[in-house]
């Protein structure tokens, strides 16, 4: 959500409509829109997403987490998720960019049912659902260029409403430091095909006692985009690293 900038920077070499894809999800989400990117960024080889899939969208989790999926498939050795949230940790500020370094995830787990061997052995382990050294990474990149970063724990929950008081009180507690509607599933995919993950989460609102205001999802993509010069350039340096 409101993070669709990087894509100025991508030097695009070809572009697919989501719905000119077979089994393909299409996005119904506003600033979500819709096209499978192939091109470079940072000097390495891409593809993007320009818009993602929720389970909050009547999708199911082996929908939600199909193009990750597809792009292992395609060649992928690296995935990088973004993702607009709501801050619960009482020092996070609004524009601040989070890097994950653990989720609680509180949906659906998209490898329930039967395993595609092929893919990957289901019972996966997760005590390093994000990849150390591109945490370091991005760290170091940020410093170097005078960007305020936060890490932490990504609580995933369905969605499409935003949390009441006690849901935010209740995410810090459990462990949270943000929560959002995304993310997750697709991490989750990806470490099932051994595929590093490495996931940032712009603040864009937040659910801490006496900073809670009312909020449209207008107002997450307007936050979001403030900060998306920022997240743009640690991505691509992200990238250019790998």
């Amino acid at each position: 959500t409101g993070l669709g900038g990087v894509v100025k920077d991508i030097e695009i070499h070809h572009q697919l409509e989501y719905e000119k894809i077979p089994n393909f999800p299409v996005s119904t989400v506003d600033g979500h829109h819709g096209k499978l990117i192939f091109g470079k960024l940072g000097g390495k080889n891409i593809v993007a997403m320009q818009g993602r899939f929720h389970y909050y969208e009547g999708y199911d989790m082996q929908e939600v987490t199909f193009p990750v999926r597809v792009m292992k498939m395609l060649g992928i050795t690296t995935l990088v998720v973004s993702n607009a949230s709501g801050g619960v940790n009482p020092d996070f500020e609004v524009g601040d960019i989070m890097l994950m370094n653990d989720h609680i995830n509180l949906l659906p787990n998209p490898l329930i049912g039967k395993n595609i061997d092929e893919l990957g052995n289901r019972i996966v382990d997760m005590s390093e659902p994000y990849d150390p050294e591109m945490i370091r990474k991005a760290e170091e990149i940020a410093m170097e260029n005078n960007i305020k970063i936060q890490k932490g724990c990504y609580v995933a929950t369905s969605g499409p409403t935003l949390e009441t008081p006690k849901e935010y009180q209740y995410f810090r507690i459990i462990g949270g430091d943000a929560v959002g509607m995304s993310t997750v599933p697709e991490v989750i995919a990806a470490r099932h095909m051994d595929l590093p993950c490495f996931a940032v989460s712009v603040i864009t609102d937040l659910g801490v006692p006496g900073k809670i205001e009312k909020i449209s999802h207008d107002d997450v993509q307007r936050a979001a985009e403030k900060v998306e010069p920022k997240l743009t350039f640690l991505i691509e340096q992200m990238v250019a690293s790998i």
